[in-house]
This record gives C-alpha cells, sequence and structure tokens, in this order.
C-alpha cells in the first residue's frame, strides 16, 4: 500500500525510540515509511524528502531528533503536511531539554506538534488521529485504542479499591 505517513528521524541511533511510532501506526493498519534524514548531515535529502512528501502521497510526517533536533522545523518549513516532533534525548543532549526547545520554540508561521521527549508513539497516535479526519477505519481503532487505555484504569481502580477498603 502507498505511505501515508512518513517517519523520519536523524540518525540511526533514534530508531528505538522512533520504532514507536511505527508499530503504534502498523497495529492501526496505517501505511508508512521510516527512513534517516539528518538536517545537518544531508540537508538536500531533507529538503527533497520534505518538498515531494505530499506529492508522494503521505499526508503527515513524524520527525524525531535529538540534541539541536533541527529536523522537525526544518521539515515544516519545506512543506504544507502536518509535522509531529519527537524530542529525543541524545548522547549529546543537555538532559533532553535542548531537542523539546528546539522543536517546541517554532517561530510564527512554522508550526510542529510536540510530543513529550522520547514518546514517539503519541507522536504515532497523533498522527493516526489526523489521519482519522478523514478516514472512519483509523478513526475506530483509534477510538478502541482509547477504550482499552479507559479499561485499563478502571482494572487498577478496582485492584486498588480491593487492596484499601
Amino acid at each position: 500500500m502507498q505511505p501515508v505517513a512518513g517517519i523520519i528521524m536523524g540518525s540511526e541511533s533514534d530508531l528505538p525510540i522512533m520504532q514507536e511510532a511505527a508499530n503504534f501506526l502498523q497495529q492501526c493498519d496505517i501505511p508508512f515509511e521510516l527512513t534517516i534524514v539528518s538536517a545537518h548531515r544531508t540537508p538536500e535529502r531533507m529538503r527533497t524528502y520534505a518538498t515531494e512528501a505530499a506529492q508522494r502521497g503521505l499526508k503527515v510526517i513524524i520527525a524525531g531528533a535529538g540534541g539541536a533536533a533541527h529536523l522537525p522545523g526544518m521539515v515544516a518549513s519545506y512543506t504544507t503536511l502536518p509535522v509531529i516532533g519527537v524530542p529525543i534525548k541524545s548522547s549529546n543532549s543537555i538532559d533532553g531539554w535542548d531537542s523539546v526547545l528546539s522543536i517546541l520554540q517554532m517561530p510564527s508561521g512554522v508550526p510542529v506538534a510536540t510530543v513529550g521527549l522520547n514518546m514517539a508513539k503519541n507522536a504515532g497516535i497523533l498522527a493516526a488521529q489526523i489521519l482519522g479526519t478523514a478516514d472512519m477505519a483509523i478513526a475506530e481503532k483509534i477510538k478502541v485504542h482509547k477504550e482499552a487505555l479507559n479499561d485499563a484504569v478502571m482494572e487498577m481502580v478496582k485492584n486498588i479499591e480491593k487492596s484499601n477498603p
């Protein structure tokens, strides 16, 4: 199937985090592509990826980056697609704050939806919710996911209430 979501990251070391977004999209049967696009080391690849993404059928991009974390914002500057940034705590990171602020503090006119540090699964969920606005099958899978979250919490409530009469 033609990918509708793109998952990109600055380095292979980001893959263990970004795989969580891929896993969620797979659970929802959302076709995606996953690749490395470095804003600093492959700027032309980044520009081409971003400018051609919509033409290739993508509808949303999830971009993960650590350190200076310019990838999500730079991709957002080249595309009209929604971009979801995943700040990653990398080996050269300042406790992840550099990544969070680099993605979160975008200038007016170039928005990037930003999830929490290392929270690629939330980026996958948000991408699915965006896609679900135009695809009822995806929307239904998100509804089932949210119901499962509710059920898990209600199970915790029962366990705590049993142990604390």
